[in-house]
């Protein structure tokens, strides 16, 4: 059995983690900070580290260094913020073998530890795949009128090879919606690989998309099969497309009209056949007239729309994703919570749900974790209270008003960009981009 440590400041995201990781197949130490990492390393067998990149005493580059003067040769997979990505690109240079943007993608987290312990049979590799089907079956659809037209659209759009641009809020599943397309299509024997556009940084876009061959840039000491190769004869799944650099916008486009890639450092292109489908949370028509998106990727990604509702525009659906969430979150945490007492199903139907389905499911992860009885209560539910907004939602439409609306987010969450982020109704990482558009100091 593989051994992980998790160097985590955070203990209640530290726990879920490690019962999470416990769950598939790891054996799983954590430790609070770099110190505790280092004492329990000395003593124990560790065969990966995976480390927060900002911790209270020193940093998860400090953790490279020390292993590397102790000459101890465990790769170390960085989690990060998308505010510190490029801290997490300098780490990589510095022997850190991957690196993952918070919130991490289970899928996504489960491979590159596959890579990283470099077994093609590991329990994380071995169940990449499994997991993936596990959850698309697990989350629902939903019964309001919102989500039958929007599913009816899905049950269209699949079997065809059309790309689908799908448009929707932070947290509202759009992940979901792709892989439901996928697994309706023509292409459902064949893999589904997912991208968020919005952690890769610039430097790494085209490996990450393309590949690359040993000796193609400094840190890379081994060939890479990108993403295009990965998702040969399926789907591609490119979420938050908007954040793409310009100069990415140019390859992708190549890579779509010519159906062909070359990995960085090599001389020969793949042949590829993929299927593209896009999300996004921005206005990309208003992008395009800023000359920030290119419109002939535009019209090459969106050959048909869809439009997912907000949770709170679906009220219905409410108690079927928390009892869905409820059921997961019992399984990854080895618990068995019966359900939701009136108190605490009350309040789950008054609460605005600013995060949608990602800030739900997260709610009820906790929740399960702490509750101590039959059913989860609304004590067990207490952070939601703290992270309603002070008022009205605050749509970012009007490109004018666009910054006097960030900066009253700001001030009415008291500079807590998560919270400013879901009164905003965007995710941080887009957050971030617009604090940066807009030199806006907080």
């Amino acid at each position: 059995m593989k051994s992980i440590l998790i160097v985590e400041d955070d203990i209640t995201y530290g726990m879920m983690l490690k019962t999470w990781l416990g769950k598939k197949g790891f054996q799983v130490a954590s430790a609070s900070n770099v110190a505790r990492a280092r004492k329990h390393l000395e003593t124990e067998n560790v065969d990966l580290i995976l480390s927060d990149l900002r911790l209270p005493d020193h940093d998860g580059t400090d953790l490279l260094r020390w292993l590397a003067d102790e000459q101890m040769s465990i790769p170390l997979i960085i989690m990060t913020g998308y505010a510190d990505i490029q801290s997490a690109v300098q780490a990589m240079k510095m022997g850190a073998r991957d690196y993952v943007a918070k919130p991490v993608n289970p899928d996504e987290l489960l491979k590159k530890i596959g890579e990283a312990l470099d077994t093609g049979t590991s329990p994380a590799a071995a169940k990449v795949k499994e997991t993936s089907t596990e959850e698309t079956t697990d989350f629902i659809e939903g019964e309001s009128e919102a989500a039958r037209q929007l599913y009816n659209y899905v049950r269209l759009v699949a079997p065809t090879n059309m790309s689908v641009l799908i448009n929707g809020a932070s947290g509202t599943g759009k992940e979901y919606v792709a892989h439901r397309i996928h697994r309706l299509s023509k292409r459902a024997g064949h893999p589904f690989i997912a991208i968020d556009c919005g952690s890769i940084p610039k430097e790494l876009a085209a490996s990450e998309f393309f590949g690359h061959v040993k000796g193609a840039f400094t840190g890379a000491t081994s060939d890479k099969t990108g993403a295009f190769v990965e998702a040969n004869g399926g789907t591609i799944f490119l979420d938050e497309i908007g954040n793409l650099s310009y100069e990415v916008q140019v390859q992708l486009l190549r890579a779509l009209q010519e159906r062909k890639v070359r990995p960085v450092g090599s001389g020969k292109e793949i042949q590829v056949d993929v299927r593209l489908v896009s999300a996004t949370n921005e206005n990309l028509e208003l992008a395009i007239e800023k000359g920030l998106f290119r419109e002939d990727l535009y019209h090459r990604i969106n050959e048909f729309t869809l439009r997912i509702p907000t949770l709170k525009d679906r009220k219905e659906d409410i108690m079927l994703f928390a009892r869905s969430f409820l059921n997961q979150a019992n399984r990854e945490m080895g618990k068995e919570v019966a359900g939701f007492d009136e108190r605490a199903a009350q309040l789950l139907m008054g609460y605005p749900w600013p995060g949608n389905l990602r800030q739900m499911k997260n709610a009820i992860r906790r929740a399960t974790l702490l509750a101590t009885g039959t059913y989860i209560t609304s004590a067990d539910l207490s952070d939601l209270p703290e992270a309603a907004p002070a008022s009205p939602y605050l749509p970012l439409r009007n490109e004018e008003a666009e910054k006097q609306h960030i900066i009253e987010a700001l001030r009415q969450t008291g500079n807590n960009k998560s919270r400013a982020a879901q009164l905003l109704g965007i995710d941080r990482k887009t957050l971030y981009n617009k604090l940066k558009a807009y030199s806006i100091e907080a």
